[in-house]
Formats: C-alpha cells, sequence, structure tokens
C-alpha cells in the first residue's frame, strides 16, 4: 500500500493523487480499477505561512507526527508532495521504520547535467534549506535568482491557497513565465501548490517538475515491490 503525506497545501493534494494514478496507466498499463494500486492518502494540517516565518519545530513535529500516523495504517512506503518538508527529510524518515521516497533526490535526477542557467520556483523556506542547491552545483548547473520572481512566486502561491480564484495566480504565473524566457535554460517546478497554475499555462522552457517526478518515484516503487512479492510468491507455490 502506498502512504501519500499531503495536504500541504491542501489544494495540491488530488492533482499530485490524479498524477499517480495516470503514470499508472501510462507505466504498467493499469486499465481496470482493480490495477490501480491502494493508497492510503492522510491530509496532514502544517503551521504554514506565507505572510510570517516559519516555525520550523512547529513544521517538523506535524510531519512527522503526520508520517507516524500515516504509517500506523500499514503503508508500505511513504511520499511526501511538498518540497519545504524535505529540510527536515532526516528527521522524518528516522521517525518510521518503513521508506520514505526522497522528493528531492527524485527530481535532480531528470536534470541534465550542464544544462546551463537554472530557476528553482519555490517557497522561500526552501530556497533558504538550499536541499536542491547542492544538487546544481554537483551537476554542474548554475543557480540563477531574481527577488521579482520569488516575488512572483510568492504571489502566487498566496492566491492558490487563498480565495482569490485562480485567475488572479494564473495571471500572476504568466508574467513570471515572460520573466524567465531567455534567462535561464530549466525551471524547476519545487512547490506543489504552484502546479494548480503550472499545468494550465505550458511554457518552452525546460521544467523539471518536482511532483511528476516523485510521483513517476512512487509508481515505479509500487510496481517493481508488487512484481517481487509476485515472484516471491510464485517461488513459494512451486
Amino acid at each position: 500500500m502506498i502512504g501519500i503525506l499531503a495536504g500541504m497545501g491542501p489544494k495540491s493534494t488530488a492533482p499530485f493523487v490524479d498524477k499517480v494514478v495516470e503514470l499508472c496507466q501510462q507505466l504498467y498499463g493499469a486499465k481496470y480499477d482493480i490495477e490501480f494500486p491502494p493508497m492510503m492518502i492522510y491530509s496532514c494540517p502544517t503551521p504554514f505561512f506565507m505572510d510570517r516565518p516559519l516555525d520550523h519545530k512547529a513544521m517538523e513535529t506535524a510531519i512527522i507526527s503526520g508520517t507516524r500516523r500515516l504509517a500506523a495504517t500499514g503503508a508500505d512506503f511513504i511520499a511526501i508532495p511538498c518540497n519545504t518538508a524535505h529540510r527536515y527529510f532526516e528527521s522524518i524518515k528516522g521517525s518510521v521504520e518503513i521508506p520514505v521516497l526522497n522528493m528531492v533526490e527524485e527530481t535532480l535526477k531528470y536534470l541534465p547535467a550542464g544544462c546551463g542557467r537554472v530557476a528553482l520556483l519555490a517557497t522561500p523556506s526552501t530556497l533558504e534549506a538550499g536541499v536542491y542547491q547542492s544538487g546544481l552545483a554537483r551537476r554542474g548547473c548554475e543557480y540563477v535568482q531574481r527577488d521579482i520572481w520569488q516575488e512572483r512566486v510568492n504571489a502566487v502561491i498566496a492566491a492558490v491557497k487563498g480565495t482569490d480564484g485562480l485567475s488572479v495566480a494564473t495571471a500572476t504565473w504568466r508574467s513570471l513565465l515572460d520573466d524567465l524566457g531567455g534567462q535561464v535554460d530549466a525551471l524547476i517546478l519545487a512547490c506543489t501548490d504552484l502546479n494548480v497554475v503550472a499545468n494550465q499555462c505550458p511554457t518552452d522552457i525546460m521544467t523539471i517538475d518536482a511532483g511528476h517526478c516523485l510521483a513517476r518515484a512512487v509508481v515505479n516503487r509500487y510496481y517493481q515491490d508488487r512484481s517481487g512479492k509476485k515472484r516471491n510468491m510464485e517461488a513459494d507455490g512451486a
């Protein structure tokens, strides 16, 4: 059973689960209901606010509590579709006895080495944690950041989490893409709240979507585990 610790933020949960289902169809040909994986999804409320400093202790405590609650349901492994949460990854991983997939590592696998200038679109907390920047440096990529880009990212996230409607978020997102054009060779979409608008606004800039990368890792892990158990059962039966 797949465990998904989501709700960070709540509007990003359904798109991530939809992506997992879509990739089951694409990666191993799931068609009938019985062919899709069992999933336990816990929408975890966290003390995250765009307009105030992050209380790291409270945030870490909330995520670890959610991880343990999810593990107690019988999940075989856990995915956390929230980049900000990964600044506490070692503590989260150590809090349960089942595997926890690393969203950052899964995302960086898809970034070509030496791809040039890369923009990281994420919450200020994710940027401050540096969880992606070291991986970019190892791949010979130049990390590029502008204050105006971050202001627009923050505005999009706030609009998605708020009640302004998607029209405000989408307009701001398109303005951000216009600014990025010609200034970067690739961008990493490192906040699942951004997927709410990014999926509606295609761009010619090479985009590595962390949510998509994690969803792909989830499906691959499930399929490999399922295939391994099936082979073991056949061997025992023989």
